[in-house]
């Protein structure tokens, strides 16, 4: 698998964990690299004066209309190239990697890290802790900056590179130590406040578990991060708790009181951040809604729905792109048409009312939705990205699910192929009978598989 550039081949989570090299594995034909003589197998070591030490300095570097290369030939031989080419085009080297050296992994040890409570026999890539602020602007992973280096520090801030998304938890050092069993990890919050000095847009993430940094300590967080200017979004996410805590550090889950005692700390921070700069910046997660018994609210409080991969706005953009397209889309169905639609616990509302309302527009569409218990994980784990093929298949093995079953596409990993067990999409499709259709978290993908096309959801035809 190769990376051009920064573009984004694999997901972050499914990466192989190894040694990464700096060696160029092709080079574009007809490309100014190419040109110059540049080939597979040498290595860049610098662009004019800058040592390359992954992708984005590669790609701050390469935008010039004159550079001065220094490359390691594969014989090991050094030499300077000289390359004049239109400013912002592509040099035209290729890497196997994206970062050119290892992956740095984390090293606090959180007490609410989902990865600890991961059960033994998963795949080993399922296991690795990432920290790496590369990958934040690559993948948008969320980093903690106990893992940043000076040099780093002052690359973003020259590079002007953002946002970067962070995990920050807590604003109250000696609380955040406590919680990452990170003795840095309230040293490094300064960090913040030099980014938002140098202007470097932030996204920030409070991953809140009760008793620690919810109630005064979140306001204490909010209060803090709403002051910098340069902070655009912050989402408050509930801890997720799986079975398998045995010897780690004791936690209970939200209830449905401590959840919305949340929502409306929320509420306050985000009214008078409407006030001072115009935005909402401080959302819940759909989860705290959901717990709390809540209206979730519409899609038009959520801005520009910044926090998606945080469950922030997902039920309302859902919501909002289905009513969209059942508006524009008059179905017509040659023949009665029954499917059935698998998802988390906490999904199945949504989707139940998304089914109604198709249902409602074509009588001829049956459309049942099945809500899977989290057995593998244990039951406080709702979210749908987290059904195992193997909960799938205990729960709806010998149901009529009719000619096809939709799934998110969220349960399997990048490829498209795999659950979290390492069950097969083929493998699931074989025991339940019926063909298992992963879809996107998109309005229109999601109406096109109830009704039954691919095509362009307008004037829907079967």
């Amino acid at each position: 698998m190769k990376y051009r550039g920064g573009a984004i081949l694999l997901c972050f989570f499914e990466m192989v964990v190894k040694t990464l090299s700096v060696a160029v594995s092709d080079v574009e034909a007809n490309s100014p690299a190419e040109k110059a003589g540049i080939k597979a197998g040498d290595r860049l070591l610098k662009i004019g004066k800058e040592e390359i030490m992954d992708v984005l300095d590669y790609r701050f570097y390469q935008n010039a209309r004159r550079l001065s290369l220094e490359v390691e030939t594969a014989a090991g031989k050094h030499k300077k190239i000289r390359i004049k080419k239109d400013e912002y085009e592509e040099l035209g080297l290729l890497f196997d990697t994206y970062l050119m050296d290892e992956k740095r992994s984390c090293k606090n040890k959180c007490v609410f890290c989902f990865i600890d409570q991961l059960p033994p026999g998963l795949r080993e890539s399922l296991y690795f802790k990432d920290d790496d602020s590369r990958l934040s602007f690559l993948f948008g992973n969320y980093i903690t900056l106990t893992n940043i280096t000076e040099h780093e520090i002052a690359r973003i801030i020259k590079m002007h590179i953002s946002p970067i998304n962070i995990s920050v938890h807590t604003t109250n050092p000696e609380l955040r130590v406590k919680m990452m069993t990170n003795k840095n990890a309230g040293a490094v919050l300064s960090v913040i406040d030099r980014l938002n000095a140098a202007g470097i847009r932030m996204n920030c993430q409070l991953v809140l578990c009760p008793g620690w940094n919810d109630g005064a300590e979140l306001e204490r967080s909010l209060r803090d991060l709403t002051a910098l200017e340069m902070v655009e979004c912050i989402a408050a996410v509930p801890v997720g708790l799986t079975k398998f805590r045995d010897g780690l550090t004791p936690l209970e889950p939200f209830d449905r009181k401590t959840a919305g005692d949340v929502l409306d700390v929320i509420d306050r921070f985000g009214d008078e951040c409407m006030q001072k700069y115009g935005e909402r910046r401080v959302y819940g997660a759909d989860e705290f809604y959901l717990m709390s018994h809540r209206e979730i609210p519409p899609a038009e409080y959520y801005g520009d729905f910044l926090q998606l991969e945080n469950g922030v706005g997902l039920w309302a953009l859902l919501r909002s792109e289905v009513e969209e397209v059942l508006a524009e889309t008059e179905p017509v169905l040659k023949a009665p048409r029954k499917i059935s639609i698998a998802t988390g616990v906490s999904a199945a509302p949504l989707l139940r009312e998304i089914a109604d309302r198709c249902q409602q527009k074509c009588p001829q569409l049956s459309c049942t939705v099945y809500p899977i218990v989290n057995h593998f994980f244990g039951e406080r784990i709702t979210v749908a990205g987290l059904v195992t093929a193997t909960d799938l298949i205990e729960q709806l093995q010998g149901k009529d699910l009719g000619e096809a079953l939709l799934i998110p596409s969220s349960m399997l990993r990048a490829e498209g192929d795999l659950f979290l067990d390492s069950i097969s999409l083929t493998e699931v499709s074989e025991k339940l009978g019926v063909p298992v259709i992963p879809t996107d978290n998109s309005g229109e993908e999601l109406v096109c598989r109830i009704f039954g096309t691919e095509d362009s959801y307008n004037g829907i035809s079967i």
